[in-house]
């Protein structure tokens, strides 16, 4: 018995070791601005950008092979936070000048269509979606982040995406149109 754990032990040690070494030898420093880039992402690795995850994306930031609104979830404020990052090297401003101001989108559950499957909130990478066993399920559209994980495994097409109301968190003043020399709005004068 006591040889059995001497000889466990032993090969756990050289084993850890070893591990340890490979480690040090093989370890490949990543820059700097890849970690601040990736520290700004929302971090849900929901793949909307076109890449596995949040790490991957934020490596296509820093070589500048990705437009700085790749995140959907993070939105315009998230484009702004990377111009700041990213600086002269991915065009700061200019490309947030192009960059089209499109609504956030956030899953809707219709109630009378909603059987409490439970399907979509299992899916759901950002606990988004409440509800239990054959009850009613709810979206909280502050955590939703419009992945359609939710809407591809709804079995009766209940969800929806609509866009994310406004509130004093996400709104924030509407560029004024062009000629428009009083700083209105001229859209809704009739």
């Amino acid at each position: 018995m006591l040889s059995a754990i001497a000889s466990m032990t032993t090969l756990g040690v050289g084993l850890g070791l070893l591990l340890g070494l490979a480690a040090r030898r093989f370890h490949v420093e990543t820059p700097p601005i890849v970690d601040e880039i990736e520290a700004l992402l929302p971090g849900t690795n929901c793949g909307q950008c076109g890449y596995p995850g949040c790490r991957a994306g934020a490596e296509a930031l820093a070589e500048g092979s990705a437009p700085l609104n790749l995140c959907p979830p993070g939105g315009r404020d998230l484009a702004l936070g990377l111009a700041d990052i990213l600086g002269p090297q991915a065009g700061g401003g200019a490309c947030l000048e192009g960059m089209e101001e499109t609504a956030q989108m956030v899953a809707f559950i219709f109630e009378d269509h909603c059987t409490g499957c439970t399907k979509c909130f299992k899916r759901c990478p950002t606990d988004a979606i409440i509800g239990a066993n054959r009850q009613v399920h709810t979206v909280i559209t502050d955590a939703c982040i419009g992945c359609d994980a939710c809407i591809e495994v709804c079995p009766t097409e209940a969800i929806i995406h609509r866009p994310k109301p406004r509130t004093l968190r996400n709104w924030y003043w509407d560029k004024p149109l062009a000629g428009d020399e009083t700083g209105g709005d001229t859209r809704l004068s009739a």
